[in-house]
């Protein structure tokens, strides 16, 4: 449970002075090693390569991946912008999907800074892209020039629109087979990267492998304050560390980030299948309640959507309802709920959450004598 520290409690939480954070992991708080390690960072000026602690989580996230190098951004919407602009031309194309974060969620940013145009394609209830879409978009006369060329596909594991679901190594395989054969690049958004990596039973670096550049968050399930890393092969990092500059993303004495950075991922990775066991719980207790609907289904990681069928409440009614006793949610993706567990929510957390939504949804009880 997230201990509240900013803004009051909702009155109707009454005197517990806290609540049950569930509307994103990016609400995670760092933890007390965190703050200490960022304390006492050894640091330097990162925007002339010297910043020590910077480098070192650099090599780290390099290492844990596979790649040959790896650049700190302060986010993973830059990250993402970073990576796009590395690979594409001005007026090239990235075939991205329909339901993806940095379609969805990054402001366009690869077109307004970068005159890349995105082709949205269909994603499939298991985050995938059909080959056959990839194919037909990657098809073009790369002499006419009537047609932006395809230079990058850009896919998401987990795929948080589709539920938070794994995009396994074998279809990422074969989409960057794919890609590669029509001269383009494969980016992989991983911004919980860690978590399906938990969720298939793989190695993080089994997961990253088929794609050119990764992208990794420090500050969802890992606990750490800011900063994301793009990982990938020498050339693109290099290109993208001049796109960071030029987007303002240089910084200073970067170390107090990355200190938590590398405790994010030496020391936080190995915790979130407690998360995706309190996504399960949450899961279990929500699919008992009259009125609720789970979509798409049980979760896969730590991301439990659902839906209101009970005609009482709106998507909106329901959240507030829930917000005004305690319980924090949020809407993701046109009237569907998303509730995501985290390294600030117990089990006790996720079994008072059950009890509140079945408290909302309980019918009320008849008036003795009433409805005549």
């Amino acid at each position: 449970m997230t201990t509240l520290t900013g803004p009051p409690a909702p009155a109707s939480a009454g005197e517990r002075g806290t609540y049950v954070e569930l509307r994103s992991d990016t609400f995670t708080l760092p933890t007390p090693a965190m703050l200490e390690a960022a304390a006492s960072a050894p640091l330097g000026d990162d925007v002339y390569g010297e910043d020590p602690t910077v480098a070192r989580l650099e090599r780290l996230a390099a290492g844990l991946l596979g790649k040959d190098a790896a650049c700190l951004m302060p986010s993973g919407t830059m990250a993402n912008l970073a990576a796009v602009l590395a690979h594409c031309p001005r007026g090239g194309k990235a075939v991205v999907g329909r339901e993806s974060d940095l379609y969805v969620y990054e402001a366009g940013g690869a077109s307004v800074c970068g005159g890349v145009v995105y082709e949205p394609l269909p994603n499939q209830p298991d985050g995938t892209i059909l080959l056959s879409d990839l194919e037909e978009a990657l098809t073009v006369d790369r002499a006419d020039p009537q047609f932006a060329v395809p230079a990058l596909v850009a896919l998401e594991s987990p795929q948080n629109r589709c539920g938070g679901v794994p995009v396994g190594p074998a279809y990422l395989a074969e989409a960057a087979g794919l890609a590669r054969r029509h001269g383009a690049a494969l980016h992989l958004d991983g911004a919980r990267l860690f978590n399906a990596a938990t969720a298939l039973g793989v190695t993080p670096a089994e997961l990253a492998a088929p794609a050119d550049t990764v992208q990794i968050c420090l500050s969802k399930g890992l606990c750490a304050p800011i900063g994301s890393l793009l990982v990938g092969e020498a050339g693109a990092i290099g290109r993208a560390r001049r796109i960071r500059k030029l987007l303002g993303g240089g910084m200073r004495q970067a170390g107090v980030i990355a200190a938590c950075g590398i405790l994010a991922l030496t020391e936080m990775t190995g915790r979130l299948a407690e998360d995706h066991e309190n996504a399960a719980r949450l899961a279990r207790g929500l699919s008992g309640l009259p009125g609720l609907e789970l979509d798409p289904g049980p979760p896969a990681t730590n991301m439990v959507f659902f839906r209101v069928r009970d005609p009482r409440h709106t998507t909106r009614s329901f959240i507030d309802a829930a917000r005004e006793r305690g319980v924090r949610m949020e809407e993701l993706g046109h009237g569907r709920i998303r509730a995501v567990t985290h390294a600030g929510v117990t089990t006790t957390d996720i079994d008072h959450t059950v009890n509140v939504l079945r408290a909302l949804l309980t019918p009320p009880v008849p008036t003795p004598g009433g409805g005549r």
